[in-house]
């Protein structure tokens, strides 16, 4: 087992567990502790210096998450009346994905914010913005109660050592594939221990046609720039990126709707120098022409960066990651139409040119069946404390209440 933060000598998880239950010498972790807010506070400032932030532009996000400011937000959502005490859970453990390299910071920061004592198993395949925030949090002079609390390691598949930390813990935190996540709820938690899940989701963008003609050509631009950015960061693996567009409205006005958003689009993949490599260019046909094969496409469009897949019903929505740049397209009259495709498994709807009244009354209609968050184009992977339905922080710690009469 190598230790990645803080860096140290190759080590196994007995050895990691019995430093991990030792209480820091200035006195154990509280929810808020000024300690950690310290370290993540200038943990945020390493993100966002320039030559890290235009080498990886996720960072940045994730720099401007952890400033002083948006951590006192986060922290007035836990604050407690008289008589109700929040604390830690106690040790929590991590296994965050390995397509969204950074996004085990997320959860770490914030159960480290509760007071927890974490251990974070980093996927061996990290590498780019994975590795430089490794490398960031390793140049910050560390105080000795982070260094003991705050553990992050690196392992090949090793049961023996993911079943001595599941079993160690009072929280266990899984984000990958459903497969992977069910392989690793084999091992079993203590009974009092707490798990939070985040298995595979899908996510879809909505444009309204009358808000699409109302806007300005800047707006438009803007909004498909947002688009790029929650599409293409992650290569489209994240759950909360599209993977479908429906165009809300007429039906007569989509097609030209369409041909200027794919044109703004393609201007967009210029201005970033986007190259789809061969293999993901084999990778969109494949996918493609395998949705028309099954009955599902009922046209194609195959353009440098982006395949365009007209579905042949709005409920054939792709659920699964196609490749990198390609879009299924469908169009529906309202909002509330699309309530009725909505599955458990959709987190994401971002979405250009709905009213809050819309929008309030589309959520209305799914009756919670599935849509955990819904933002604006270029929002979606702009993570929150509340996250596929849970409110972190509180999940992250637990409630004593006190009554004297």
């Amino acid at each position: 087992m190598r230790q990645l933060f803080p860096t140290g000598p190759e080590t196994d998880a007995r050895h990691i567990l019995a430093e991990l239950t030792a209480d820091p010498d200035d006195g154990p972790l509280v929810c808020g502790d000024e300690r950690v807010i310290d370290f993540l506070t200038r943990f945020a400032r390493k993100l966002l210096a320039p030559g890290t932030a235009r080498a990886y532009p996720e960072l940045a996000s994730l720099g401007f998450f952890l400033r002083k400011g948006e951590i006192g937000k986060a922290l007035r959502s836990v604050h407690t009346t008289d008589g109700v005490f929040r604390f830690p859970r106690g040790l929590a453990f991590h296994v965050p994905p390995a397509n969204v390299d950074t996004i085990f910071v997320y959860s770490w920061a914030l159960s480290a914010l509760a007071g927890n004592r974490n251990v974070v198993r980093v996927s061996p395949r990290t590498a780019g913005a994975g590795q430089a925030v490794l490398d960031a949090l390793n140049e910050i002079d560390v105080h000795p109660a982070i260094a003991q609390t705050q553990r992050m390691v690196g392992y090949q598949r090793d049961d023996e050592a993911t079943a001595a930390l599941s079993a160690a813990c009072d929280l266990r935190v899984l984000w990958g594939g459903d497969r992977a996540i069910a392989a690793l709820r084999r091992h079993p938690l203590a009974p009092h221990a707490r798990e939070l899940t985040f298995p595979d989701r899908a996510s879809f963008a909505a444009i309204s046609l009358p808000g699409w003609r109302k806007a300005s050509q800047t707006e438009r631009r803007e909004a498909v720039r947002g688009f790029y950015n929650d599409a293409y960061w992650f290569d489209q693996a994240a759950c909360a990126s599209p993977r479908a567009v429906f165009w809300i409205g007429e039906p007569a006005e989509a097609p030209g709707a369409q041909r200027e958003f794919r044109a703004l689009l393609r201007e967009v993949l210029d201005e970033q120098r986007y190259v789809t490599d061969p293999a993901m260019a084999v990778q969109q046909r494949v996918a493609g022409y395998g949705m028309a094969a099954d009955g599902l496409a009922s046209g194609l469009g195959f353009d440098a960066g982006v395949a365009t897949i007209q579905l042949a019903e709005p409920g054939a929505v792709p659920r699964e990651w196609l490749a990198a740049g390609t879009f299924a397209h469908a169009t529906l009259r309202t909002l509330p139409e699309l309530a009725k495709i909505v599955r458990r498994k959709d987190q994401t709807l971002t979405q250009f040119g709905f009213t809050d009244d819309e929008l309030a009354r589309f959520v209305r209609a799914t009756g919670g069946s599935g849509v955990d968050r819904i933002v604006s184009f270029g929002s979606a992977l702009t993570f929150s404390p509340v996250w596929d339905g849970y409110d972190l922080l509180h999940e992250f710690t637990r409630l004593v209440t006190v009554r004297s009469t």
